[in-house]
């Protein structure tokens, strides 16, 4: 049977990687490199990182100048760069603003896009600045052109500003398309968000041969919020790299509370806050640590103190990927009360380090952390007593840090590759069908 040719559209990529998509990026595609012959265009890499049997496209490092790079009669209505940039507080999750953005835009047209005489786009040094609307208008049409010059049997994209420049490829190519949903606007801004970006997701999960969710969880969301086909979802859980595992002797009495992630109202960081206060009633022998930045954080520094807990809570603000695994190594359980969670690739690594887990049921992770310990994301009382329930019962600790071990096992990014090939097959059967 024929090699199938992939050509991989994405965002961030090591080193440029900002969060998970970047880790689940580079876990996929090392993971399919040995199946088929793929080709991935970034907006910007490092000439110096190379992947096996992957020609790695860096935007950065090709000649957009020499590009002929324009749209017309674009169907992205609700995409433009005629706004001023610095009102909208823009970043990899554009809608945290309660306002939204999405009346700003509506209406607008997106322009046609001549390459600079002179300057890359994708040379500097941040991809989440203010113009990433800009920045997305341009990948997409610097990524059509380069597309136009290569074979290919199916594009998959990875995440909503990757989305317009896979549209524009199957637009001009007819090939299928693979969308995979590492995060949605309904996570990052709640079921009531119709904005631009929702827009851009329902778009392109429509014209998508096939959708990949990282979980079942996502997968209802894109049916029940986005009225996507359930026919052509598949969900296909993330994996986890495989870590160097060690303990380090923590530097006082107390047992060790974590939380780790975006200090966003997505990963529910008040309700960590909350579940803390419950605790320390019960438990007053107990620390809990907040690893992470976001827009919360501040306002969660003041509300600490405030309840009076300052003295038993810590931020640790930004921390390097040594300086987590050193906290993980720490830690006694840890805990994820995620408002809505696609997946959760924190849990898995926290279960490798031996670390029992409280994670919320709005969850992919919860579906393959079968022995963790779960409940809704706002019921605070149960979330805190089952952090009791750990730290005082020894037995059930380790039953579930066992079963933990044992579902790391088919929580593998080769497992995952395996049935993204498979979707591959399916979909490039249809295709020479058709």
């Amino acid at each position: 049977m024929k090699k199938l040719k992939i050509l991989m559209i994405g965002w961030e990529f090591p080193p440029i990687i900002n969060g998970g998509l970047g880790v689940a990026c580079l876990g996929i595609s090392r993971a399919l490199s040995s199946m088929v012959d793929l080709s991935m265009i970034l907006p910007k890499t490092d000439l110096n990182f190379t992947l096996k049997n992957v020609n790695i496209i860096g935007l950065n490092n090709v000649d957009l100048a020499s590009l002929n790079t324009q749209i017309n009669d674009n169907p992205y209505q609700n995409f433009s760069t005629s706004i001023h940039q610095s009102d909208i507080p823009l970043s990899p999750y554009p809608s945290a603003s309660p306002q939204g953005i999405g009346n700003i835009l509506e209406q607008k047209k997106l322009k046609t896009i001549s390459p600079p005489s002179s300057t890359n786009p994708f040379q500097v040094d941040d991809l989440y600045g203010d113009d990433i609307l800009l920045r997305i208008q341009q990948f997409a049409a610097y990524t059509a052109e380069v597309a136009a010059s290569m074979k290919f049997d199916i594009i998959h994209c990875h995440d909503w500003m990757t989305f317009p420049a896979a549209m524009l490829v199957q637009e001009q190519s007819k090939k299928p398309l693979v969308v995979h949903i590492h995060s949605l606007e309904y996570d990052r801004s709640g079921p009531d968000s119709k904005s631009w970006v929702f827009e851009i997701e329902k778009e392109a999960m429509s014209k998508a041969n096939i959708v990949v969710p990282v979980s079942n969880y996502t997968g209802s969301i894109a049916r029940e919020y986005y009225e996507i086909d359930s026919s052509k979802i598949f969900p296909v859980h993330n994996g986890a790299d495989v870590v160097e595992v060690y303990k380090e002797r923590k530097e006082f009495p107390e047992k060790l509370i974590l939380f780790l992630g975006r200090v966003t109202g997505q990963k529910g960081p008040q309700y960590f806050l909350d579940i803390a206060s419950k605790v320390l009633q019960h438990a007053p022998n107990v620390r809990f640590v907040m690893a992470g930045t976001g827009d919360q954080l501040r306002e969660l520094i003041e509300n600490g103190a405030y309840k009076n807990i300052g003295t038993k809570f810590h931020f640790t603000g930004f921390l390097t990927k040594e300086k987590v695994h050193k906290l993980l190594s720490m830690t006694d359980v840890y805990c994820m009360p995620s408002v809505s969670e696609p997946f959760g690739l924190s849990a898995l690594e926290a279960a490798q380090f031996g670390i029992p887990c409280v994670i919320s049921k709005q969850s992919g992770v919860s579906e393959v952390l079968f022995g963790a310990l779960k409940a809704d994301f706002w019921d605070i009382d149960k979330m805190a007593s089952h952090i009791i329930t750990l730290l005082q019962n020894n037995s059930l600790k380790d039953a579930i840090v066992k079963d933990a071990f044992n579902d790391l096992k088919n929580c593998t990014w080769e497992k995952a590759a395996e049935k993204i090939m498979n979707l591959y097959k399916k979909i490039d059967l249809q295709y020479h069908k058709n």
